[in-house]
């Protein structure tokens, strides 16, 4: 990155060298951001020179301490860490942009970097979304472009998107956001039903200016609405009956601040305005003896790239983490609607754009959900026939970025299972379908999913980084594959089969693609701690096998999203490197994130590990997709592997009386409770 200033001396009293007044200290050093702190933070910022009316804040978030700090404090041997808050400086009509690190305990601006552009822009501001309409409506190339399609500006709403990186000369060093149109034919038409397509804006948001128009060709504007909430659109509703779910005793877990703790799981609850839910600390209480998983779980980028190569649709990559800081736009989740059960909710409080604190209300949920039979056998010599239920742990959160609704739900389950998964909903992104060609071909970059209406083939590639500590700091990733065994001496019938085991030593080793032909897992491993069978401790990671990035590798987005070219990268615990694509990331050229942190090729065989996982689906739209999307799904789990010496669900209780063999046929078959599969919840 090309730095115009960058300091990093203590200022001392001349930026508040002092803890602010009226501050509380957490009581642990991973605590979310409260309100007061986000003052106090904007206060400190505010008296940086420069800072200005215009001056916005782009970003505002917790830095965490290094994580060896955080745990010898709480092992007694360390002071409480430093309380750092980190700030993205945005000033609306120069550009100007700062990253600063402020400290909380005493007051003072602990680092102040200006960016000169060069490197990638802060993330895109609400506030440049909102200046899009008055700055495109007063250019007269692209009125003339409306009135060429026979409209004009009251008719249309626009979309402004992330611009990518493609070496355009006049957008060097510029805030760039590209625009497309879509007609709005009254005020509750759902515009994403009429594409305005084959034409395109470019801005300098900062200047106030169109860069460039990129005309293409009219194309026909879609008629048909897609008002998914219209009840004649609808149809008579289906007669269903309500399904009640009830836990009269209340629910198992108990939550003391940000603290959770449920059957053998412990964890803590975070939040931060880029990643939206962060899971800390999590571990697993093994007959008495805490032990360590995962210190910090986040989606910590989310890519959404285009497969349409047209003029005015080519550079559609979105990141809508890193440009767009997606935890902005967590949803308050609603009881019945979003969530139902016992739900405990949890506030999400951040920054707004002028550094004042605002709060979602209910923007985490937590619940249990019964999830069929846990284990089960009769035994035909003994008589026993046991079986127990399962159940599982879920804290979610729900996004709306622009057009599309993300929710990401962490499963924990009373076997020791881990999983991640997002669901899929909203509406397509779409565009006008240019129809068959002269020989009756589709067009091969789209569906039709609505008449003249297209849905562009993209996918969805959410990068997790899991920051591990299974057992603790010492851990080793395997990859595992099944491995066919010839026919020969040894396996004279050929049956034979088993594992090739590859340990990957350094960080250069480690991007690996999934490949179901060979069930490849990855197993992570303590290389200090073993079980009873003397053997290392661990957990494996089972990936959802789908497609990785599939723009080419010369491409631009290819460049700036290698992290999506794999489905897991390792490397060795830095506090620094925080996203899979860098912390810039809108208009970067490429290179930053997971490259830069893989170019030292450091040692990942008995170290403090991160895994960064790649995973998302391919999506080629459906009619049924529209006009409003049923919710798909992607996942990752990880299960224990030698991590504990049993079977760990085997002090779970078993089911209520009612449920013995033969009692649900003599109550006529009611008893649906104990059905497998019968999960609820979200």
């Amino acid at each position: 990155m090309t730095i115009l200033e960058s300091t990093h001396e203590h200022h001392g009293h001349e930026h508040h060298g002092h803890r602010p007044e009226h501050v509380a200290v957490p009581a642990h050093p991973l605590a979310n951001l409260d309100a007061d702190e986000i003052r106090a933070a904007r206060t400190i910022v505010s008296g940086l020179p420069g800072f200005a009316e215009t001056t916005r804040f782009a970003y505002l978030g917790l830095e965490e301490p290094h994580k060896r700090e955080v745990l010898a404090w709480e092992a007694g041997e360390g002071a409480l860490p430093d309380r750092r808050v980190r700030a993205m400086l945005l000033e609306l009509t120069s550009g100007r942009s700062e990253d600063v690190v402020v400290s909380l305990t005493t007051g003072e601006i602990l680092s102040h970097t200006v960016l000169d552009g060069s490197d990638g822009q802060l993330p895109v501001l609400l506030e440049e979304f909102e200046a899009i309409g008055d700055i495109v409506n007063e250019d007269a190339a692209w009125l003339a472009a409306l009135a060429l399609r026979g409209l004009t500006p009251e008719q249309v709403v626009y979309a402004p998107l992330s611009a990518g990186h493609y070496g355009f000369p006049e957008e060097a060093g510029r805030r760039i956001l590209r625009v497309l149109a879509f007609r709005m034919d009254h005020p509750k038409d759902h515009p994403w039903a009429h594409p305005v397509d084959g034409v395109s804006a470019y801005v300098d948001v900062a200047a106030r200016t169109v860069t460039r128009v990129v005309d293409a060709g009219v194309m026909a504007v879609p008629a048909e609405h897609g008002n998914f909430d219209d009840p004649e659109l609808q149809g008579p509703p289906l007669d269903l009956k309500p399904i009640v779910i009830t836990q009269p005793e209340g629910p198992s877990f108990t939550v003391e601040g940000e603290e959770v703790r449920w059957a053998n799981w412990r964890f803590r609850v975070g939040f931060d305005p880029r990643e939206g839910l962060v899971l800390r600390q999590l571990s697993f209480d093994d007959q008495g003896r805490e032990r360590p998983i995962i210190y910090r779980a986040s989606v910590d980028e989310m890519l959404v790239p285009y497969g349409d190569p047209s003029p005015v649709r080519f550079w559609q990559n979105y990141f809508d983490t890193g440009e767009y800081l997606f935890g902005r736009f967590s949803n308050s989740l609603a009881l019945g609607c979003d969530c139902v059960g016992e739900i405990r909710y949890f506030d999400a409080v951040l920054s707004d754009e002028l550094g004042n604190p605002i709060t979602i209300e209910n923007g985490i949920c937590m619940h249990e959900e019964d999830f069929g039979t846990l284990w089960k056998h009769g035994d035909m010599y003994t008589g026993s026939n046991e079986v127990r239920r399962s159940r599982r742990l879920v804290i979610s959160f729900f996004t709306t970025v622009g057009n599309y609704d993300y929710g990401f739900y962490w499963y924990l389950y009373l076997d020791g299972t881990i999983e991640c998964e997002a669901k899929l909903t909203g509406i397509l992104f779409t565009s006008a379908y240019p129809g068959r060609d002269a020989d009756g071909a589709d067009y091969p970059y789209a569906s039709e999913v609505a008449p003249g209406l297209g849905g562009p083939y993209h996918q969805h590639l959410f990068n997790v980084r899991l920051d591990l500590t299974v057992d603790g700091l010492s851990n080793a990733v395997d990859e595992i594959d099944v491995r066919r065994v010839p026919m020969g001496p040894g396996n004279e019938y050929g049956n034979a089969f088993t594992k090739q085991v590859t340990r990957l030593r350094t960080e250069g080793e480690s991007g690996r693609r999934a490949d179901g032909s060979v069930g490849r897992t990855w197993f992570i491993s303590n290389t200090e701690a073993t079980n009873r069978l003397g053997r290392p401790t661990g957990y494996v990671l089972h990936p959802q096998e789908a497609p990785v990035l599939l723009a080419d590798d010369a491409s631009s987005i290819a460049k700036r999203a290698a992290f999506a070219q794999q489905h897991v990268h390792v490397t060795k615990y830095d506090p620094v490197e925080k996203y899979a694509a860098g912390d810039f990331v809108h208009q970067h050229p490429g290179g930053a994130g997971l490259p830069a942190y893989l170019a030292d090729d450091a040692s990942i065989d008995g170290e403090d590990l991160v895994l960064w996982h790649t995973f998302g689906p391919t999506h080629f739209p459906r009619p049924e997709d529209w006009p409003v999307m049923p919710v798909d799904y992607a996942k990752f789990t990880l299960k224990p592997y030698g991590f504990f010496d049993r079977n760990p669900a085997l002090n779970v209780p078993a089911p209520a009386a009612h449920c013995a063999p033969g009692e649900a046929h003599e109550h006529g078959g009611h008893d649906h409770a104990s059905h497998d599969h019968g999960h609820h919840g979200n």
